[in-house]
């Protein structure tokens, strides 16, 4: 084996990237404090083709510095918004058609590899804070609860992480449709 160069990846300039069609998933960010979480969620959603990000609540938008440190430019590449309710933007994506998801531990929640996307649908993902995770009035508007399992002694997976292994697997059921 040997490592590819930059150049052998054949990665999408961010003009391309903005014509691109794109995964039918948009990012609702609930107050999230640290910006390098932010900058690491903008990242994710440029690699996995991302519709759209909401900054909500608390969430700090670009540019910043060290959100920049950590999204390498993606926050050029992804489109986003800034949002100050997050309920506002979750009614308005309902009314638009989209299924609204919370990544959260909750009652009745379903395990993310349980969840089945449909051929057709427009799906919005929420993250929530790194303290309190997604707000209750936001779960309570939603269409699905999703939880990542895990098996070890923490109840938790840092919001960078969880936005990793939610898109990816979103994206993964996408493409086998």
């Amino acid at each position: 084996m040997r490592k590819l160069k930059n150049i052998e990846l054949n990665r999408l300039s961010v003009k391309e990237f903005k014509v691109s069609t794109k995964t039918p998933i948009i990012v609702i960010l609930d107050n999230i404090r640290s910006l390098n979480n932010i900058g690491s969620v903008f990242r994710t959603s440029d690699a996995f083709l991302i519709e759209k990000i909401f900054l909500c609540g608390i969430t700090a938008t670009p540019p910043n510095k060290d959100i920049h440190k950590t999204a390498l430019g993606a926050t050029d590449s992804v489109d986003w918004e800034y949002k100050k309710d997050t309920s506002e933007i979750v009614q308005e994506l309902k009314e638009n058609g989209y299924k609204i998801i919370s990544i959260e531990q909750a009652e009745n929640a379903t395990m993310l590899q349980d969840f089945n996307l449909k051929e057709n649908e427009k799906y919005a993902v929420i993250f929530g804070n790194e303290v309190k995770g997604v707000q209750q009035e936001i779960v309570d508007l939603s269409n699905h609860c999703i939880e990542i399992p895990q098996f070890g002694t923490k109840h938790s997976l840092n919001i960078s992480v969880s936005a990793g292994v939610v898109l990816w697997e979103l994206f993964r059921k996408f493409k086998s449709l």
